[in-house]
């Protein structure tokens, strides 16, 4: 079956499938409401003008400015928009530009954690799209899941941290001016997986509390309130330890609490297991395995570009070419075309595209990344023609 055919809306949210099926769909009709008016998270007389790092929250169908300081954090259970905008000089002579000519390069990047609502997700996308328009058609549209950060994502932030919850569990909202209970939190570090965050980039993944979650290979942070725990796994790599010291420093700034260093090859780390409910297990006899909550998606071997196109009458979507050597010359300006470049699916927009190619280009990727066994690892990205970016031209040349 083509993948443009056979698209259903499936009664179980499934976080994969982010912005299917929105149009007259009552999301779409709530979403539009919201944005009869003029969107105020774009029109600050920064965004689009100046460079730099821009983050907001989807909280109840509100595109909303989270502030600096939380900038590196996301909660799974939310979804998120993030614009990274660069000015660029343009060399002198490109399209009769001079040295002293420079122009805006815009990233965009829906974030979908993995416990995130169906409507968070469809808002997120619609609120991607409005942003594109707002900046002319000219930003790379990237999707990001929890599970599998794109390299370009992961390299905006040396220090990427996931928090269990989200805005719809209240996690911030307290009613009383009593003390809330706590709760322990536990915290997994290990190096970063992607190849394009950075060699010392890392990851700190809020993690169940319990001590099935350990793992002999990485470094975690047990907060119980009055006592920080660091448990270093006996395979764990001296980075690891680094950057866990530098996180429990930081959590020390906001309150001063004793701090607790433990290696797992000495027999005093078994409180730490012992918290975490592992009273009744032998340290010697058990090792300490989970697999990662964030992996890198494997790259497929073989490129491959599809031709979106309704030039004969009917929409089609087909294989045009594969193998490595595909180049920007086997784009056709009056279609639209898919490049699986491996860990990324990119969808190229031609600027003679037909009303119908450009409207069903997100169905058809999305029907085509389900169909990839590896669908929970792969990202995608659409840029448009003469908007192309580095990452893009990278990725046809790799």
């Amino acid at each position: 079956m083509p993948p443009h055919e056979g698209l259903v809306h499936l009664e179980k949210y499934d976080w994969r499938d982010s912005n299917v099926a929105l149009i007259n769909s009552d999301l779409d009709h709530k979403v539009k409401h919201q944005s009869a008016s003029t969107e105020p998270a774009w029109n600050n007389g920064i965004i689009g003008r100046e460079p730099g790092l821009f983050i907001w929250r989807i909280e109840a169908f509100e595109v909303v400015p989270l502030p600096q300081e939380q900038y590196g954090a996301f909660h799974e259970g939310d979804s998120y928009i993030v614009l990274k905008s660069d000015r660029i000089k343009r060399a002198a002579g490109e399209q009769g530009g001079n040295e002293d000519e420079s122009e805006m390069v815009h990233v965009i990047f829906f974030w979908l954690g993995s416990h995130t609502s169906q409507d968070e997700a469809g808002t997120a996308a619609y609120k991607t799209v409005e942003l594109d328009e707002f900046l002319h058609g000219t930003a790379t549209q990237h999707r990001e899941l929890q599970s599998a950060p794109s390299d370009a994502f992961s390299a905006l932030f040396p220090r990427l941290k996931i928090l269990r919850g989200g805005v719809s569990s209240g996690f911030t909202h307290v009613e009383t001016n009593e003390e809330p209970e706590h709760t322990n939190m536990l915290l997994r570090i290990f190096k970063h997986p992607s190849a394009g965050a950075g060699r010392d980039s890392i990851l700190v993944h809020e993690v169940e509390p319990t001590w099935q979650n350990l793992d002999e290979d990485d470094v975690f942070v047990l907060d119980k309130g009055d006592k920080i725990f660091v448990w270093q796994g006996k395979n764990c790599a001296p980075m690891e330890k680094l950057k866990a010291a530098q996180v429990v420093n930081d959590m020390t700034i906001a309150k001063h609490v004793e701090v607790e260093v433990l290696s797992q090859a000495e027999s005093r780390s078994k409180v730490v297991v012992d918290y975490l409910g592992g009273g009744d297990i032998t340290l010697l006899e058990t090792r300490f395995k989970s697999p990662r909550p964030v992996s890198s998606a494997t790259a497929r071997e073989t490129k491959k570009l599809f031709r979106l196109s309704d030039s004969e009458g009917q929409l089609s979507f087909s294989l045009a070419k594969e193998g490595n050597g595909i180049e920007m010359d086997d784009l056709d300006g009056n279609d639209v075309f898919l490049l699986d470049a491996g860990k990324t699916v990119w969808v190229w927009e031609g600027r003679g595209a037909s009303r119908a190619e450009k409207a069903m280009w997100l169905k058809v990727v999305q029907r085509y990344v389900a169909q990839q066994g590896d669908a929970a690892g792969v990202s995608f990205a659409k840029v448009s023609q003469g908007n192309e970016g580095r990452a893009f031209v990278a990725a046809l040349q790799a």
